[in-house]
Order: structure tokens, then sequence, then C-alpha cells
């Protein structure tokens, strides 16, 4: 059987480029690890993360380093092998430009080198065995001098992100900085390193193709590469799951088999809120007359997916569908959850994803430019029923074409195609992110003068491999992009067409804007706001030393602009604020009225393209989580905190949910029903002041089908206000409601403080009762401001006169109750009412 060891032992060093003499020695290395990583637990450097830490560590992007270590007989079994046995030194991911060497000695071999972090490596050391130790060295080249370097050689191709030359190495784009996440350019031995002994036999890859037809038969067909010292030894394969087996004889010489079980009765796999999520344990195992040499498990699920992209009256469509029954993405996009990556924990990755459930999130998208994910990724979303839509890694940038670039995006896609197969939740494979898009709007085409930028990657080579190794997934050519058309046919970001980013919101005109246009599926989309109070102000001080909100202009204080990458990212934010709340004076008013707005907004977006289904079969927000402390478009800030947008989230995202929509001066309240039972019951309607007392009301029954919606018209009684500064709309139906204005917030006239507040402390936290004297919009406790431990079960909640609530907050600090009960802590949309709106409506 075959036998594993880890290495261990490590130590990095820096051997070329211009180190900083802080840097003489050696110091101690954890694999998987990074460089930046290492030399934080050495203290000699500060963390990256804080104030302007990152733009004091870019000497780090030119220097070539050194990771070293001994196999020690003793520990690894380096005796020369066996005839018939080899054993192989594996690097599971190296980070990124490496040249891999062993002594014996003074004598020195070069086992290989490596151009890619996406990709594993295999170097067979059974000739170079002793029995003494072996020093195993990598050395790291400057990714950022490679990249230039190939850049040189083969021409320029222009991307979004100019700050380094991602697209001309295989790394994570990220790593060279994006607009929300640092620019770090780490380098390290990031994935598991470790000694593998194996005898006359390996499984060298195993691809598992699952499907279930109609009658409920699962079908695993494993397709397996073999790796062979012994060409004539009988072989036997053998699976099982479920308690049915099949067996294989591999023929003398051969090194590929195809074992297939069928599994009557098989338990179907669903996504949340659609069934349950049943997984079971696929095992195989290789053998020579009757002694094992290897094996391989996985835990899969039966279930089909299917990508209808046909066309139709509105243009074509982009709907999932999964064991035949289409459906309504409702999804966030997904960063690496830690810019130093081996950082990020199965637990972390765990969290992450259940407040994506929290959520009521049912998809999440690897974005291209992060990293082929861990397996305690898929994993999890496998237990959790989300699916996952996975880019492959070229992101924003035209990419060459030619050699090595070509052969190195083919490997890393081939090996990682295999990798995920098994996972149930992986239902889409995709070309990219804004390639095809960048090439048709942003002025690619004359700096390209002809040269190649990466349309075969997601035209010919990415299907191709789909295709081959595995078609049970369906595949799309880019994100945004229009499949089946050229892109001289149908532009790449038709909303009409395929799937489509909306980044003209944010950018340059109102949230509004969202309901002009009808996308088929909306793959971005997003606002930006601060991360929570408390993370931001741990981890970004005044330039001038002290406290952020100390500082004259925090927000424009050179520290809090460094964790804000969006270009005139705080100009968007006040000109995004402006029409609809006005821009804060007061720091922690800007900081409170930019979280609420985002979360407006984005709400605003996903409940237009909800009341669409199934003309628009999908809303992707970007994004969920960010990678470090940072004002972004994030729903859950580095330190884990969900920001007011999450709970906008879990209430836009919920199964039922009221939509007030104004359409040709008509206010309709739109029945959302996400459900597989139908919605009864009685639609009550009212307009009211904002002190409780009723002008108008309506009672509607209602009978919503599974998984539709239906547009009920309110009477001109209802939609004519008196007094649209002074009064509201207000819809319910069973325990779901909304409300709608007839102005925005900054022409009402909301009552400033329009709650009683009482707090009372418990065993694990506080109970914080809120009872409204008069319309009270979007209450949220930002407990974090008061202590690092604190967190709410709920947030943005609006009250009418009269109506309460109560807020649970759970904190091991005691004493809080006076701070839960008021600002800057109680916030309301109604307490922006004071602010100075010299900047509203311009």
């Amino acid at each position: 059987m075959l036998r594993s060891e880890s290495t261990s032992g490590w130590t990095v060093r820096a051997i070329g480029g211009d180190p900083p003499r802080r840097l003489p020695g050696t110091y101690p290395a954890e694999v998987p690890g990074s460089v930046h990583t290492d030399l934080m637990a050495a203290g000699v450097i500060p963390d990256p993360y804080l104030d302007a830490v990152e733009d004091a560590l870019r000497w780090m992007y030119d220097i070539d380093w050194r990771y070293a270590t001994v196999l020690d007989p003793s520990v690894f079994a380096l005796a020369p092998t066996d005839r018939g046995e080899q054993l192989d030194l594996v690097f599971e991911g190296i980070d990124t430009i490496g040249t891999v060497r062993l002594r014996d000695g003074k004598d020195e071999v070069e086992l290989g080198r490596t151009y890619n972090m996406h990709r594993s490596y295999r170097f067979d050391v059974s000739p170079h065995l002793s029995g003494r130790p072996l020093e195993l060295e990598v050395d790291l080249r400057s990714a950022t001098a490679y990249g230039e370097a190939e850049r040189r050689r083969l021409g320029e191709r222009p991307a979004a992100n100019t700050s380094g030359p991602y697209n001309f190495v295989r790394k994570m784009a990220c790593s060279f900085g994006w607009d929300w996440g640092p620019d770090l350019r780490t380098a390290g031995l990031w994935k598991p390193v470790r000694l593998e002994r194996w005898r006359v036999a390996r499984l060298s890859t195993v691809l598992p193709l699952v499907t279930i037809d109609p009658a409920g038969v699962g079908r695993v067909e494993l397709r397996i590469d073999l790796e062979r010292l012994d060409a004539e030894a009988p072989l036997t394969l053998a699976a099982e799951i479920l308690g049915h087996r099949a067996e294989s004889i591999v023929n003398a010489g051969a090194s590929v088999a195809t074992l297939v079980v069928d599994v009557p009765d098989a338990p179907v796999w669903w996504p949340a809120g659609y069934g349950e999520q049943p997984l079971a344990d696929l095992r195989l195992t290789l053998s020579a007359d009757g002694q094992g040499l290897d094996r391989w498990q996985r835990r899969i699920g039966f279930r089909t997916v299917e990508l209808d992209t046909s066309s139709d009256d509105n243009g074509a469509k982009f709907t999932i569908s999964i064991n035949g029954r289409p459906l309504f993405a409702k999804g966030v996009n997904w960063i690496p959850d830690d810019h130093f990556l081996t950082r990020i924990t199965a637990e972390q990755v765990g969290r992450r994803l259940d407040q994506a459930v929290g959520a009521n999130v049912n998809l999440v998208r690897v974005w291209g430019g992060g990293i082929f994910e861990s397996e305690d990724f898929y994993r999890a979303c496998d237990e959790r029923g989300l699916l996952v839509w996975q880019d492959f890694l070229l992101a924003c940038a035209a990419y060459p074409e030619e050699s090595p670039l070509w052969e190195e995006i083919e490997a890393e896609a081939r090996e990682n195609v295999v990798r995920l197969a098994p996972h149930p939740s992986l239902v889409l494979y995709n070309g990219g992110n804004e390639n095809l898009w960048g090439h048709e709007d942003w002025n690619w085409k004359q700096r390209l003068d002809g040269r190649s930028w990466g349309a075969r990657y997601a035209y010919e080579l990415f299907p191709r491999i789909v295709a081959e190794l595995d078609p049970t997934r369906p595949y799309s050519e880019n994100s945004p992009c229009s499949p089946g058309f050229a892109l001289d046919q149908v532009h790449p970001n038709d909303p009409d067409y395929g799937s489509h980013h909306q980044w003209e919101v944010w950018n340059r005109i109102d949230y509004r804007a969202y309901r002009s246009e009808i996308p088929r599926f909306c793959s971005e989309f997003g606002f930006q706001a601060p991360p929570t109070w408390r993370t931001l102000v741990d981890w970004v001080h005044a330039v001038e030393g002290g406290p952020l909100d100390a500082a004259s202009d925090p927000k424009n204080d050179p520290n809090f602009l460094i964790h804000q990458k969006a270009e005139d990212g705080n100009g968007k934010l006040d000109r995004g604020l402006s029409p609809h709340l006005g821009v804060p004076t007061d720091f922690a008013d800007w900081h409170w009225a930019t979280q609420l707005n985002q979360a407006r907004a984005v709400a605003y977006a996903i409940d237009h393209y909800r009341r669409w289904w199934p003309r628009t079969a999908g809303a992707v927000v970007w994004q969920l989580n960010d990678c470090w402390p940072v004002t972004s478009w994030a729903a859950i800030d580095s330190e884990e905190r969900p920001k007011p947008v999450w709970y906008a989230l879990r209430r836009a995202f919920a199964p039922q949910n009221l939509v007030f929509v104004t359409e040709n001066g008509i206010i309709s309240v739109v029945v959302l029903n996400d459900t597989d039972r139908p919605w009864q019951g009685e639609l009550a309607v009212s307009r009211q002041r904002l002190d409780g007392r009723s002008l108008a009301t309506a009672t509607v029954p209602v009978n919503v089908d599974p998984r539709t919606y239906e547009p009920i018209a309110l009477s001109p009684e209802l939609c004519t206000p008196d007094d649209s500064t002074a009064e509201i709309l207000v819809a319910r139906l069973d325990t779901r409601s909304a409300v709608h204005t007839f102005v925005p917030d900054v022409e009402m006239a909301m009552d400033p403080s329009p709650l009683e507040v009482e707090v009372t402390q418990s065993e694990d936290g506080y109970a914080v009762n809120v009872t409204a004297r008069s319309f009270a919009r979007d209450i949220t406790l930002l407990a974090d401001r008061v202590a690092a431990d604190a967190t709410v079960d709920d947030a943005l909640i609006t009250l009418l006169a009269g109506e309460s609530a109560t807020f649970r907050v759970r904190s091991s600090v005691r004493d809080l109750r006076q701070a839960l009960s008021r600002p800057p802590v109680l916030r309301t949309a109604n307490d922006l009412q004071h602010i100075d709106r010299t900047l509203a409506h311009e």
C-alpha cells in the first residue's frame, strides 16, 4: 500500500534581489505557508494588513527566496528502493516560479522547475537515494521579475489591473492587488509537501462521472489512469458505493481503465431550498495478487445539471436546472477568504459558507482572479447544498496564447477538472472573468495590434477539456458572455443574452437604474461600503497616530485610502449617498450611511431581478467575503463580521417576500414565492402617516403558485399621497411585510429620534427592546462598536408607530446597557435626518 510522509523542518531565506539589511539570516518556515507569514512569525515584518504596511513591503516584490529542509533517513526511510518500488517527492502547490533541487553532500541534482501556482508537481527521487540525509531546496524567483520578462518577450497585453504582470504568470491574479485587495505578491510552498513510497502501480488520476436517470438509477463511471512500475503485473480495481460493487481486471501493459457502478434507488442531491443533500462514500482500491497497492475515497452525490442557453423572444436564456428543475440562482461571488491562503482553515470556510446559507444563498461563484479552492471549500458546499459556479483562472486581462503559458493553463485546467469532479455542488465551468467584455469595450483591440489575447482559451481549450474530461457539467465561455454567439454577433455583456455584469451602477449612475434593464442572469453587481466599525478601527489608524475617527478628515486619511482600493471610491460612495440619504460630515454618521446605502442598493437590485423570474434566472452579488480589512462590496468583512448588507441579502433572498414596484405611475406589490407550496392568504395594504394614522386600506386575497410571483396593482387611493414627505405604504402577508416611501429619505419628515428603548442583561448578552413612537426605518445595532465579540441576530428592522421589536445581542462584556440604547451603536435611517445635505441632489 502507498505510504506517505509529510515534510517538516523547513527554513526560508532571501537569496536574490535587494532585501533590506534586516533580512541577513535564515528563518523558520511553515509548510504550507508563505514568506510573508514566516517573516511575520519571526518578528521581521509587521502585519501587512495594518495601516500602510502594505506599501512599506513593496521591496518584497523583487526578492528571490530559498526554502530548505533536510530529509532524514530515520524519518523518511530514504534507503535505496527495492526493485518494483518508487519514492516520489510531491508538491501539491508551489507559489510560483520554482527550482527544486536535492543535495547529497557535495552532489547536487535539479529535479525540475515549476511555473504554476495552480497545479501540483511530482518528482521521482528513487535514483538519488543513498541512505544518507538529503538536503531539499526550493528556490523561488520573483514572480514579478518573471512576469515582466515574459511581458517583454511576448509583447504587452492590456489588463484592468495594471499594478503587476499577472496575465503573464500562472499565479493568483489578485496576489498583485485588486480594487478590494492588497498588492503583496506572495511566495512560498502554499500546499503540503510529502514523500510517497509505492510499488508495482498506483492510482495516478481518478475521475468519477456521476449521473442519475429519471428512474432513479444512479451511475458512477470511474475513469482511471494508472502509473505502473511493473507493466506485466496483473492488477485488480474494485469500486464500492452504498453496498454496490464493481470489479475489473487491468490487462498487462494497460495504464487506463474504466469501472462502472450502478446504484438503483440512488439518493438524490438537491440544492439548498429544494431538498436534502445526501452524500455517499465512494471507495476505489487497486491491488495485485490480493495485496493492496493504492486506494482512493471521496463522498459524492447523485444529481444532474443542465444550463439552458436557448434563444427566445427576449434574447437567449441562462438558466441552471438541477435534476430537471429550473431554479433562480440566489448567489454570491467568492474571493479567497484571506490574502494569505495558508491561514484559511476548514472551520473558517465552514463559517463563511454557513453565513452564505444564512443569507438564503443557493449558489457561490468562485471568481477567476483567485484560486481553484480547497477541498474543504467544495466539501462544505456539498454538505450545505450550495451550488458552485467555477471560473477558470483568467480575469480582466488579455492573456497570451503562446508557449509556455498555453501549456501551463491547459495543465492546471486538466488537473483541477479531475480533482473537482466528485463534488455534486460544482455545476458550471466558466471560461474566465470579463476577458471577452474587456476585449470589446476596454480599448484593447488597438493596443493588442493583432497579438493573441485569450479567445482560444475561452472558445477552444476550456470547452474541449470539459467535454473530454467531464461532460456531465455545462460550460460557459466567460462572465459576462452570450453563449453560442460570436463577439461580432452579440455583445458579451448584452443583458438580453446569457450572463451580464452591471457595473454602470456604482461606477457612474444611481442604483435606481438597476430597474432599467431585465438581464437574463446578472452574475456580478454590487455596491461598496466600509467594513464594520470594529474591523476598521482595529486595523486602520490615523496617519498622524491615534484612532482613525480622531483624525481631522478620517475618510481621506492616507491610511484609510490605502484600505479603499476602488478608483475614486469615496467619491462614488458620496455620489451614491447624495440623492438618498445625503452625505454626512461626521465620520461615524458617514460610516453608518454608506453601510445603509450599500444594503439598500443591493436589495433594490435583487428585488427587481427576482420579480422577473424566469426571464431573469439569477442574481449573483459581488461579493460575499473580504480577504483583508478594506472598504469593499463584501457582505462579510475580513474579521467575519456581517455588514448591514448581509441582513439585507437575507431578507431579499428569503423564500417568500413582498416587493413594491412602480411602473408607469402605478404602484404594485409583487408577491414572490420561491417555495414548493402555494402561498395563500390575504395581502393587507395601507397608506398611513408616519405617526401611524391610517389614510387608506385594502385587502386582497392571494394564491401564488410554487416558484412563481404575482404582481398586485394598487388603487389610486393607495398610490396617491396627500403629503409625500409624511406618508408611507405598508404591505403585509403572513409574517412578511414591506414599506414603500413616496420620496427619498432626504425629503422625508421622519422623526430623527423615533424610538423608546429598554435593555436587559442576560447570561450570554442582552435583549434590546425598541418601540417606535413614529415610523422608524432600518433600525440597526452596530454592536461591534462596544465589544469586539458582540453579535446581533437581526438588523435593518423597520417599525410602524406603536410597533416593537427585540434584538438579541451576544457578548461576554458586561455593563453595555447604556451604550446599546443610543447612537452611535443603535442607529436608524431617521437619525441621518440631521446631517449636512450640501451634496444632496448634486
